[in-house]
């Protein structure tokens, strides 16, 4: 019988259905971005050549993603255009779930999910398998090149007017008065408060420990080289 899980059983139980896969694992969830706890058994995973799929529906992957997702070499990545779903499996249960495999989904949001077991509901868990399946043969799948992640220090060129979500970290037009991407942005807002600590530079892109924010988008360091660069 399916089991209903709140967000404290979500993450448990996902972090279970991948420490338990032994042949395959199918990880179907718009929005990517993998905490360190659940890379750790991916990785696990990829050492013992599992057959790894994941489906993603937003194609603005953060550099570092990207570059992890290309040193695990059982993981095959495709992306599905309008893809809602959120779906988690392995060879013996699925977890259908609002949480996406995403770090901010698993810490700050509310969320449920059902927990199907093959052993005692076969016939859902393999109308749930059958379904993963043909969104995996709809989905393009992707060959991810290695990118420079945002370095330390690291200067936009002025003429692209390149920017960087103080959120997540990922390209966006710059303008210190819209720092982050359109989905930070719609996080943040639910408490929009203007001295919250982010995590990145918006100037340029580098980890910025907490020392950024929506009032304060640019390192202190960097502050006179954006007003020269962007006018400010």
């Amino acid at each position: 019988m399916a089991k209903f899980l709140d967000t404290t059983g979500v993450s448990y139980h996902l972090q279970q259905l991948i420490n338990k896969a032994n042949e395959k694992l199918v990880i179907i969830s718009p929005y990517l971005k993998i905490n360190e706890r659940i890379k750790q058994s991916l990785e696990d995973k990829n050492r013992m050549k599992i057959d790894i799929r994941i489906v993603y529906g937003k194609n603005e992957l953060h550099p570092d993603e990207n570059n992890w997702l290309k040193s695990m070499t059982s993981i095959r990545s495709s992306f599905c255009k309008d893809l809602h779903a959120k779906c988690y499996l392995n060879e013996n249960e699925a977890i259908l779930t609002s949480m996406n495999l995403y770090e901010f989904s698993q810490v700050n949001n509310n969320e449920m999910g059902i927990h199907v077991e093959k052993v005692t509901d076969p016939e859902l868990y393999k109308d749930i398998y059958e379904e993963a399946q043909r969104l995996i043969r709809i989905s393009d799948e992707i060959v991810i090149s290695v990118e420079k992640a945002p370095l330390k220090e690291k200067i936009p060129v002025s003429d692209k007017k390149i920017g960087f979500c103080i959120r997540t970290g990922i390209e966006i037009p710059f303008d210190v008065n819209k720092p982050m991407s359109y989905d930070a942005f719609k996080s943040w807002s639910k408490y929009s408060d203007p001295e919250y600590p982010e995590k990145y530079c918006h100037f340029s892109g580098e980890p910025s420990n907490g020392e950024t924010s929506v009032s304060r988008p640019i390192l202190k360091k960097h502050w006179k080289k954006a007003k020269e660069m962007h006018n400010i």
